[in-house]
């Protein structure tokens, strides 16, 4: 089978949260240029319509929706709206996320929530009711949890974060094994580190040096997440559930040894 075929996702129905820039506009575009309908999610319309009009001028399908990724009724008209415009969801890319760089004995209890909050809860819930839904309308599927690196190993600063990613690959393994056997696959990458507009200030200034840890010497770049993307989208990862691709450039396996 060739390439071309065996990545194709026509027909398939895309959901991405956080999609309104950064690396959830990149996955959106991504899919959308492989064949499926694509339903941008975030709370940012006017970031949204753009994203839609960049997708629709290259020649995908897109439909903008705004949303809180906290909030249940919000998610639940989302997922109304993506079907009713385009069909059940059959890949949701679990993206939307916030960071903090606040050390362990200044962290408020409300950031403590809301990073979790965002980064696991919502995860989770998101998860759910993409399966939920594809189950009913007995349709086969992929979820795609973005987790990260700081999951697997940690820095200073990044204690919710890193707490809240580590979950979530934990979750992934659980829910790719409750799953699996009902045609629902649900995988996760991990990203090392990328510059958007989280954390562009940081990564351009003081954390510049990072890239010393990192064995590819930069760090990653528009396209380099593709390749994991369209193989946890397509029926090229249809033999995989319940795992975490890392993309870091060689970071974890440098700190592991």
């Amino acid at each position: 089978m060739k390439a071309a075929e065996i990545f194709d996702l026509k027909g398939r129905v895309a959901l991405v949260t956080g999609a309104s820039g950064g690396l959830g506009l990149r996955f959106a575009e991504v899919l959308a240029a492989n064949g499926a309908s694509v339903a941008l999610v975030a709370r940012r319309a006017d970031r949204l319509a753009e994203a839609k009009v960049r997708i629709e001028k290259a020649g995908g399908k897109a439909i903008a929706i705004e949303a809180d990724v906290l909030d249940r009724a919000q998610m639940n008209r989302a997922f109304d709206q993506a079907e009713k415009a385009l069909g059940t969801v059959t890949i949701l890319v679990n993206n939307a996320g916030v960071a903090h760089s606040t050390r362990a004995t200044d962290l408020s209890e409300d950031e403590w929530r809301h990073v979790v909050g965002t980064n696991l809860d919502a995860v989770f819930f998101w998860a759910q009711e993409a399966a939920r839904r594809m189950l009913a309308a007995n349709k086969k599927g992929s979820i795609i949890n973005i987790a990260s690196v700081l999951g697997i190993s940690v820095s200073k600063g990044t204690v919710a974060y890193a707490a809240a990613k580590a979950a979530v690959i934990q979750m992934t393994k659980t829910l790719g094994l409750e799953l699996a056997f009902k045609g629902v696959r649900v995988n996760a990458i991990a990203p090392g580190w990328f510059v958007t507009d989280i954390n562009r200030e940081y990564l351009s200034g003081p954390g510049a040096s990072l890239t010393r840890d990192i064995p590819i010497g930069r760090f990653g770049q528009d396209g380099d997440l593709d390749g994991a993307l369209l193989l946890l989208a397509s029926d090229a990862g249809g033999y995989m559930a319940g795992t975490t691709v890392v993309c870091d450039g060689g970071q974890v396996v440098a700190i592991r040894g």
